[in-house]
């Protein structure tokens, strides 16, 4: 079932903003046609997130948000926040509730991440000109599915551009990349060309198969228009191509992937093949078949239930990748076992990142 179909019938979420310290009379009651609950912003930034592993940081992270305006069935946020408090408020306030039909907030979020970045005088914390860290936005939730959200990452980046020395690397699913880019330019005086770097997410080229996948986001066609349009107004670019499906012919898909992107014109080119497992699979898995793409449908499923297809699938992305984007660029993405860890490590040198 579609979320269209979820949020209209009778398992729709309540909004009960008093429940997480928001007013009542300021609280946006929905966003990107999913219900908002707000929760206080006590902590917006981790100083040492896993994502330093994947090489998209270099420690720092921050996050405004529990769950995402939009709604991919590929999501891993879910199993993240199972145990977190604000899910949990969420489930106690509606147990009908469905992870992927609510949009969580942190209000007061800039404020909170700007007490983290400085001591109780003001001073800021991490005022050391050499402390040159990237910090990633953002682990949770998309950074741009909105203005408003757009606008809360601008103000999000100018605290951080002000307060320290670090560069930003943001994702995102939007097309509003360009007008955060343009908002920096015009409100931050602290380098912000210099110090941000924009990527979105592009695990295919084919807007309809995206569609079929990622629910709510606009067509792939237009992210890459406008990582585009920041790489011809001279904006650093990162590319994502990732989550990736398996595939009938991985050269072309590489071939395309990298054309698209334009990955000479990208710093760095993250790739890794989709991850889904439990409900994420199942949601997956149904929701190519129910747009048709029964062949995506049935080499995904193949994969997935079989470990050997699935190192086979994983390897042969990777190497396809290798062939169109040189090592010192391509950061490929892969959850190693014990028996698969040597032939992984042996190609670390060719942009394999073992996690």
């Amino acid at each position: 079932m579609g979320n269209d179909a979820r949020r209209k019938g009778g398992g729709s979420v309540s909004i009960q903003p008093e429940l997480f310290g928001a007013d009542p009379q300021t609280q946006r009651a929905t966003m990107n046609g999913k219900p908002v609950f707000a929760v206080p912003a006590l902590s917006v930034l981790n100083l040492d997130s896993g994502f330093k592993h994947k090489k998209l940081c270099d420690g720092p992270t921050f996050s405004t948000g529990s769950a995402c305006a939009y709604s991919c069935s590929f999501c891993y946020v879910e199993d993240l926040m199972r145990k977190n408090p604000h899910w949990a408020k969420v489930k106690e306030s509606n147990p009908s509730a469905q992870f992927e039909d609510v949009v969580i907030r942190r209000t007061g979020a800039v404020a909170a991440l700007r007490k983290q970045l400085t001591f109780a005088d003001g001073r800021p914390r991490f005022e050391d000109p050499n402390d040159n860290r990237v910090i990633y936005g953002s682990p949770l939730v998309d950074v741009a599915a909105n203005m408003e959200l757009a606008r809360e990452t601008v103000e999000v980046c100018k605290a951080i551009l002000e307060l320290t020395h670090w560069q930003i690397r943001l994702l995102s699913k939007s097309t509003l990349m360009p007008k955060v880019a343009q908002m920096l330019e015009s409100e931050s005086r602290h380098s912000p060309r210099q110090r941000v770097i924009y990527g979105v997410s592009t695990g295919t080229v084919n807007d309809k198969l995206a569609q079929a996948f990622e629910r709510g986001t606009p067509l792939v066609s237009k992210r890459i228009a406008a990582l585009h349009w920041l790489q011809d107004n001279g904006f650093r670019t990162y590319g994502m191509i990732c989550p990736s499906l398996p595939c009938d012919d991985y050269n072309a898909f590489a071939e395309q992937s990298a054309e698209a992107i334009r990955a000479d014109r990208c710093e760095h080119v993250w790739g890794e093949v989709l991850n889904a497992r439990g409900e994420s699979f199942t949601r997956t898995l149904n929701a190519l078949k129910e747009s048709g793409h029964n062949r995506e449908a049935e080499l995904f499923a193949r994969v997935s239930s079989d470990k050997p297809e699935w190192e086979a699938y994983a390897r042969s992305t990777f190497l396809a990748h290798t062939k169109v984007i040189g090592g010192e660029k391509l950061r490929f993405l892969q959850y190693v076992t014990a028996e698969s860890k040597p032939w992984w490590a042996e190609r670390q040198n060719i942009g394999a990142v073992l996690l």
